[in-house]
């Protein structure tokens, strides 16, 4: 099955089951929609959920490549490692991705990450620090609403 639609089916079901919180109940998903489309990726990404705290408070997760982990099952980087490809910020599926892509916290970690991958599970906004200003790079959307 396609990484996509596991991760649709995913949503769905933690959603339909009443049982879900509005955000880290679907961090599992998300970890696992970044990882195995990252690992398609030439060098290949993995996202660690809710990485050490490097300065800028503790994100919902960090794209790191193979040349920071240990090994490739290791479940944390090597000390001080921040995640090359950066940091994820993940909200509930009724906040605006676009809003929380310019919230303080987000430009906070722009200022030690340099990308952030801003998500409320449905829109994906690829923000960077360029020029020491904030900027969407990307936006993706799979629906319009919760």
């Amino acid at each position: 099955m396609h990484p996509l639609e596991n991760y649709l089916r995913e949503l769905s079901s933690l959603r339909s089951s009443g049982a879900a919180t509005a955000e880290q109940s679907y961090y599992p998903a998300l970890e696992k929609l970044f990882s195995e489309v990252g690992g398609k990726l030439k060098p290949k990404v993995r996202c660690i959920i809710n990485p050490a705290d490097k300065g800028a408070g503790i994100p919902d997760g960090g794209l790191y490549t193979p040349d920071q982990l240990p090994k490739a099952s290791a479940a944390k980087p090597l000390p001080g490692t921040l995640p090359s490809r950066g940091a994820i910020e993940v909200k509930p599926a009724s906040d605006d991705a676009w809003k929380i892509a310019g919230s303080e916290q987000v430009r906070k970690y722009l200022g030690k990450y340099k990308q952030v991958l801003v998500t409320n599970l449905r829109d994906f906004v690829m923000a960077a620090e360029i020029d020491g200003k904030p900027v969407t790079l990307e936006t993706f959307r799979l629906a319009q609403s919760e």
